[in-house]
């Protein structure tokens, strides 16, 4: 106990830091620590100095304006490494696996990660025509599905914020570089539910994305499948609309479960 004086000091000291990661990680934006400490209750000089512990342990970064902080690497990596656990990945790949033999296209889940989306998982499709983007691969969130997908579940403020700082850059000629073209996107997305990329990231390819959510109801990863528009067209690929929604319920389930 620190001794500050007022707040919640019958927490142990080697919980606090604990239950500061665990708000930061519920909160699912950036936060400060006056927020997260309206959870918590410790002396004022106590939360800010575990938010400085955090910051330069590289398990919170500041954000650009100065006040709020977002996940850092190591939490991050940390996330990922409990995501990714050998339990939770087989039963991952055998419902990416039917998946993607129903859809007959490579299918993968993407996680957030500051400023893109990564590839956390994947299964191939059998088609000697396919499109590379392996395990680990970073995207863009404004011309990906799966990117857009999680621009919707920002908050407005939050939203306002990445429009405002983003370079939306023009990866094809579908691309939208145009700020209200992508606002209004987004605010489709949220009212339908998914998400599609028409050939925005690369020409010639198409894809769908829907969320995997968490036990709050907020988005944790996103479910997707790609493909080429040789065998795909948009219209065609929102026919396995419904079969996207219920395996990504089961990997919400599964996640959710076995955290």
């Amino acid at each position: 106990m620190d001794g500050d004086g007022g707040g919640r000091e019958t927490i142990p000291s080697n919980l606090r830091l604990l239950l500061v990661l665990e708000e930061v990680a519920k909160a699912g934006v950036p936060v400060t620590p006056t927020e997260v400490n309206t959870a918590i209750g410790l002396p004022k000089p106590t939360i800010h100095r575990l938010f400085a512990t955090l910051e330069e342990e590289d398990f919170l970064q500041r954000d650009m304006d100065g006040r709020t902080y977002s996940p850092g690497p190591r939490l991050r990596q940390l996330a990922g490494g409990i995501l990714s656990s050998l339990r939770i990945r087989t039963a991952r790949q055998v419902i990416l696996t039917r998946l993607s033999k129903v859809i007959g296209e490579t299918c993968n889940i993407a996680l957030p990660d500051r400023h893109e989306m990564i590839y956390l998982e994947r299964v191939e499709t059998e088609w000697p025509l396919r499109i590379q983007l392996p395990i680990g691969t970073r995207v863009p969130f404004h011309c990906t599905a799966s990117g857009k997908m999680y621009l919707s579940a920002l908050d407005s403020r939050h939203l306002q914020r990445f429009l405002k700082a983003a370079e939306l850059e023009q990866r094809t000629a579908n691309s939208l570089t145009n700020r209200d073209d992508l606002l209004a996107e987004i605010r489709a997305i949220r009212q339908q539910g998914y998400a599609v990329d028409r050939e925005e990231f690369m020409t010639d390819m198409i894809a769908v994305a829907v969320p995997i959510m968490d036990t709050n109801g907020r988005l944790l990863a996103t479910l997707s499948f790609h493909a080429p528009t040789q065998r795909f067209t948009i219209s065609r690929a929102l026919e396995y609309l419904d079969t996207l929604k219920e395996a990504a319920f089961e990997l919400s389930q599964l996640v959710t479960t076995e955290q």
